[in-house]
């Protein structure tokens, strides 16, 4: 049985696992700010303005990733390839279609927006005269239209430290702005101008820096790179299409408890949503950064088939997130109720389904890695399944059971969904790695 020294001098030699506790460390570090944001926003408009606030941010997100191809993932898996092979004009073709890509679905996003905007205020909101907020929130998609190839460019590139400042820029400006806004007792616009100042920052910061590493890493003309250097556009289009329909059922399912909780019920079981979200965040927050830093290692080791890399990186990172939030969560399920304290007694109440929430966000938390190991082994479809096929089940059981039997059933359904989808995700994607590695093994005797 190895000591804790012979471990820890092990893991400080893996180079791959520093290089990601690094990069996480300065994504994680970025984000310090947000913990201010939340619970001054939470003091400054009580319970019912927090769901509010969360409405209109969900919304205007979930329609810029209905019609995201999350270029982030086809730029960190195709780039990335055509990177460590060698192949500059492939890689500037790959970047070249997919930030025209982008910016279509993001101009259409928007347009969405402003169509919706009055509907969304009445109906989710139950206040129409919030529309010309939803669509002032909504500009963020247009600030954002470069983000997501800029930011796969920066992710492949290991410029981690940059991004980091970035997102920690883009959150001083908000918390600045939200200070402000508590000391001069401001309303729901000054946090919507708030949250959307740091939504520009960021997007427009990341585009720029983007560019310019494009422009060190592939020359000043990349961006005139034939299309003809393209990998086969059947690939890349199966590649996108996938990403965007598991992507699209994980905002529907996952990603949009605050908005299905105002529809069906109130806002103010919406803003015990935001509120149970917001302090789950806190376990959530130190293994958030992991999924961007360790998807490039995990396609790189798999690109050279260095099959027991990646399955010691697996168990590494795995290790990591599971000793951490099952820390985090004890934590959390003795001091929750404090802590909702801290935003104002009328959260408190969002305790109970905030525990019921850990129970699948946390195991969606330890296997973080499950959806990038899949896109790394081109088996796109088998998160997609695997989401789809639990994912319709929790929704009909939504429509169902939630309008009679509240809030308490809608967290358990989504804790149910991540445990369900997320185990199939992972034992599927395990059982190819040593699939593959077997082969791998057979050829070389052979």
């Amino acid at each position: 049985m190895k000591t804790v020294k012979q471990i820890w001098e092990n893991w400080s030699q893996d180079h791959t696992i520093v290089r990601v506790l690094r990069n996480s460390g300065y994504l994680l570090f970025s984000n310090v700010f947000s913990v201010v944001q939340s619970v001054l926003t939470g003091r400054l408009l009580g319970i019912m303005g927090f769901g509010v606030i969360g409405t209109i941010t969900t919304f205007a997100s979930t329609l810029n990733r209905l019609f995201s191809f999350r270029m982030n993932e086809l730029v960190v898996k195709y780039y990335g390839e055509a990177m460590e092979k060698q192949q500059p004009q492939r890689a500037a073709a790959i970047v070249k279609a997919s930030l025209i890509a982008e910016s279509v679905t993001a101009i259409l996003s928007f347009v969405f927006c402003v169509l919706f905007a009055p509907y969304a205020a009445r109906t989710l909101a139950d206040d129409p005269t919030l529309a010309p907020q939803f669509i002032l929130y909504g500009t963020i998609i247009l600030a954002n239209i470069f983000m997501e190839t800029t930011t796969g460019v920066l992710q492949v590139n290991g410029k981690f430290r940059i991004q980091a400042v970035i997102t920690f820029i883009s959150n001083l400006f908000t918390a600045l702005i939200i200070v402000w806004a508590y000391f001069n007792q401001g309303g729901l616009l000054e946090i919507v101008i708030a949250y959307m100042a740091g939504k520009f920052v960021l997007g427009i910061g990341t585009a720029i820096i983007g560019f310019k590493e494009l422009r060190a890493t592939l020359g000043k003309g990349w961006q005139h790179t034939s299309f003809s250097y393209l990998p086969p556009i059947k690939e890349l289009a199966k590649f996108a299409f996938s990403t965007n329909i598991s992507s699209t059922i994980i905002m529907l399912v996952r990603d949009n408890e605050i908005l299905w909780v105002a529809y069906f019920l109130t806002p103010l079981e919406a803003g015990y949503v935001k509120a149970a979200l917001a302090i789950i965040n806190f376990v959530q927050m130190p293994i958030t950064p992991f999924i961007s830093t360790t998807y490039p290692e995990i396609n790189r080791a798999i690109t050279q088939r260095a099959w027991g890399k990646v399955k010691d990186l697996l168990r590494k990172v795995t290790t990591i997130s599971g000793v951490w939030t099952i820390g985090a969560s004890i934590v959390l399920a003795i001091f929750g109720k404090w802590l909702l304290s801290i935003y104002g007694v009328d959260f408190i109440p969002a305790y109970q389904v905030m525990m019921i929430f850990l129970v699948g966000l946390g195991f969606a938390n330890i296997f973080f890695w499950n959806r990038p190991l899949l896109l790394s082994l081109d088996m796109p479809l088998t998160p997609f399944r695997a989401s789809l096929y639990s994912g319709i089940a929790k929704m009909a059981l939504t429509v169902l059971l939630v309008p009679t039997l509240g809030l308490n059933v809608e967290a358990a359904l989504l804790s149910a969904f991540f445990v369900i989808s997320i185990g199939i995700i992972v034992i599927k994607g395990w059982k190819e790695i040593e699939k593959r590695e077997k082969l791998d093994a057979g050829e070389s005797i052979a």
